[in-house]
């Protein structure tokens, strides 16, 4: 692992405390893949330090691609894109066949509060329409 990824571990592991005593909450810190993840009403948020890259990402896994209604599904997922979804935007790993809400950014001058700002908005975005899609979109 180069000094610069370790270094991004660390910056992020660093957000993540002072973030946990902003909200009075203890979070778990980035495990040994660059990774962690916590809830927020019924929505997951991943975050990811993608060390190779040089990014952060954030991941909410929304729902399964379902076998029908995909063009209704697409369509409102590129709609919700435009102006709902803030710094995030619908996506989806054809590997995996999920429906996430993502943000990147750079980790190359993140600061804290820009961090908070993301997360903040990733986990409200991912928390208002995760329900809300599998109810229209089923699972």
């Amino acid at each position: 692992m180069s000094a610069a990824a370790t270094g991004y571990r660390e910056m992020i592991n660093d957000y993540i405390r002072r973030f946990g005593e902003l909200v009075g909450v203890q979070f778990d810190p980035l495990d040994t893949e660059g990774y962690t993840s916590f809830r927020r009403g019924s929505a997951t948020v991943g975050i990811n330090v993608l060390e190779d890259h040089r990014v952060l990402m954030f991941l909410s896994p929304m729902m399964q691609v379902p076998g029908q209604g995909q063009r209704e599904l697409f369509r409102k997922l590129l709609e919700l894109n435009f102006l709902s979804t803030s710094d995030g935007a619908f996506a989806i790993d054809r590997d995996k066949d999920v429906v996430y809400l993502r943000a990147l950014r750079g980790l190359d001058g993140l600061d804290f509060e820009e961090f908070v700002d993301m997360l903040d908005t990733i986990a409200a975005v991912a928390d208002e329409w995760d329900d809300k899609l599998r109810a229209e979109f089923g699972e």
